[in-house]
């Protein structure tokens, strides 16, 4: 059966059928996954691509730097194994960080999808490995040669024989060769399971070939994009934002333009890239700026090849976001976390009244390791989101990247890492008509003996996230020991036994004049500890009082009012509801 003979309603289902696909294919990764990264945190993509190597579909999770930059790797694994050199059981791998998701912890695994003897699609996924030797995770290397071993793309499995001498390879020169090589086989089963949904659906639908319906589904999309950029008017705007840096700050500059149908954006003006491990390869760079164009813009246009096409993204050789090979790449995300920020503060001008304000950007990442007994555990945490034009932001949510942070119990059972506190930080959003969301407040110590490190690679410590149309800053970030050192939140920090660590993280900025604020929303933040008395006052010019006796141990809501006339006061004009 070709598209022609598809009806718009068959097309829609089996459009839907893909996605059910694509996320069968992440169910299958998720559950067989190994490592707390993929399980927990869900720091993945899965995606179905045709024959020609163009995405069709995308699972419901998938952060952008992986799932956009998956899409670019296929025409590297293309141009390595052509089509037609390939056969059913092979399964191809990379982590190059110039051909995929921009640093080598990134394992991008492919398998071609062969039905009755012939090639009809793809699929692939890109996993965090839980380490790939080198240097442990960090922002401190100098060449990307230290940060671990680098895997060309080539074959894991031949026609179905995984390659003992690859893997054999791998597993001497990582420090968790069981969850890593099980994670690989978990990343080429995932792959099997969608190829395996796809056949079904294709012998359902009587298709025999899945390329026609990938073209239609393709075109489509693209026609959506091209109308939403066609309904912007022409015009050029720039946008920036600052990243803490390793040794000094980043700047990250973006002119973006709409010309007709398609959109420029291009980051010249931007920081060189450094001598540390903080930069983005183009591949990343254009993930996140497309990723920004596409919520922006067109977000509920489907996610594929179609939407990618009127979207060019530049920027200089061998600048902060185009690094030049062999620059250190491990800590890409605490730079390349901010290219949406940079978009956002350009599209601003273009759709006002339709942007949220800055976020906490960068997840943070930290690698714990320890001896006596020996262990090595990454942890992903999230601050808060930017508010929004009508509702407040996100607390504990990551943005741009979604990924999830890692339960208390899981970090607790598998390691001997303790968790003693961990809280919606009190008054790390930024204040505005809509709050920014809060970040969190969290303490590890470790219940072994013996040194134990951390290698934080941690932003937004020195430039918190701004507010926008009259809002408030949310609060920066904190990596601090429990006797008051603040040491750089990108190196490797080693520790005693008895040492504890508070890992507080920034919130989002605010949206809007505080002052106008509702005060009754004020008054809630009040009761459910999202912001202090003193902060009503100072930054809402809300008094919000607590009636009941100071030693009180449990406070009812109904104990906290709002005293009007000290906030008219406070407020003036501004205080009617």
């Amino acid at each position: 059966m070709s598209t022609t003979a598809i009806d718009p309603v068959t097309l829609e289902v089996i459009w839907n059928r893909l996605l059910s696909v694509a996320n069968e294919q992440q169910d299958a990764l998720m559950r067989t996954a190994f490592s707390t990264i993929v399980r927990e945190s869900q720091d993945l993509a899965c995606g179905l691509f045709d024959t020609q190597g163009r995405m069709v579909a995308q699972s419901v999770s998938g952060t952008p730097g992986h799932i956009n930059a998956m899409a670019t790797s296929m025409g590297h694994f293309l141009r390595e194994f052509p089509a037609d050199t390939l056969a059913p059981g092979d399964v191809l791998i990379t982590n190059d960080p110039w051909q995929t998701a921009g640093h080598v912890n990134d394992i991008t695994i492919t398998t071609p999808i062969f039905r009755r003897g012939r090639l009809v699609a793809f699929f692939a996924n890109t996993c965090h490995a839980a380490d790939i030797g080198g240097r442990i995770l960090s922002a401190e290397a100098r060449e990307v040669y230290e940060e671990g071993l680098r895997i060309p793309i080539m074959k894991l499995f031949h026609a179905g024989e995984s390659d003992p001498i690859l893997l054999k390879m791998i597993r001497a020169n990582v420090r968790l060769p069981h969850e890593v090589v099980s994670d690989f086989y978990a990343q080429s089963a995932c792959n099997d399971a969608g190829g395996r949904a796809l056949i079904e659906t294709m012998d359902e639908f009587g298709l025999d070939s899945f390329d026609p319906v990938a073209e239609e589904i393709i075109s489509r999309s693209e026609k959506a994009v091209r109308a939403a950029i066609a309904a912007l008017e022409d015009g050029a705007w720039e946008g920036e934002t600052w990243s803490d840096g390793f040794e000094e700050p980043i700047f990250i500059k973006t002119k973006l333009e709409v010309r007709g149908d398609e959109i420029f954006i291009d980051f010249a003006g931007s920081s060189p890239q450094s001598r540390r491990g903080i930069n983005v390869v183009m591949n990343y760079t254009h993930a996140y700026a497309s990723f920004a164009a596409k919520a922006a813009i067109y977000p509920d246009v489907p996610h594929n090849e179609g939407s990618f096409r009127p979207v060019h993204v530049t920027a200089p050789a061998g600048s902060i976001l185009n690094a030049n090979d062999p620059a250190p790449v491990a800590a890409r995300q605490t730079v390349g976390h901010f290219v949406p920020t940079a978009v956002f503060t350009a599209l601003a001008k273009a759709l006002p009244g339709k942007l949220m304000a800055p976020s906490a950007d960068p997840i943070w990442l930290s690698v714990w390791r320890g001896q006596d007994p020996s262990f090595n555990l990454t942890v992903f945490q999230v601050g808060g989101t930017g508010a929004r034009p009508t509702k407040d932001g996100l607390s504990a949510v990551g943005f741009p990247s979604g990924v999830a942070g890692v339960p208390a119990e899981v970090i607790e059972s598998l390691s001997p890492l303790v968790m003693h506190r961990r809280e919606l930080r009190v008054d790390s959003g930024g204040a505005g008509t809509w709050r920014g969301g809060l970040g969190q407040f969290t303490e590890f110590a470790n219940r072994a003996h013996g040194q134990w490190s951390v290698n934080g690679i941690l932003d937004r410590t020195r430039y918190a996230a701004p507010g926008i149309m009259g809002g408030g800053p949310g609060l920066p970030g904190e990596f601090i020991l429990d006797g008051g050192e603040r040491p750089n939140p990108k190196a490797q920090t080693h520790l005693g036994g008895d040492r504890s660590v508070q890992l507080n993280h920034p919130g989002g900025g605010g949206y809007g004049d505080p002052m106008k604020r509702d005060p009754e929303r004020v008054r809630a933040d009040v009761v459910y500890g999202y912001i202090t008395p003193e902060a009503a006052a100072r930054d809402y010019g809300v008094v919000v009082r607590f009636t009941g006796r100071d030693d009180e141990k449990v406070r009812l809501p109904e104990q906290w009012v709002i005293d009007e006339a000290a906030t008219r006061d406070l407020r003036g004009d501004s205080a009617s509801r």
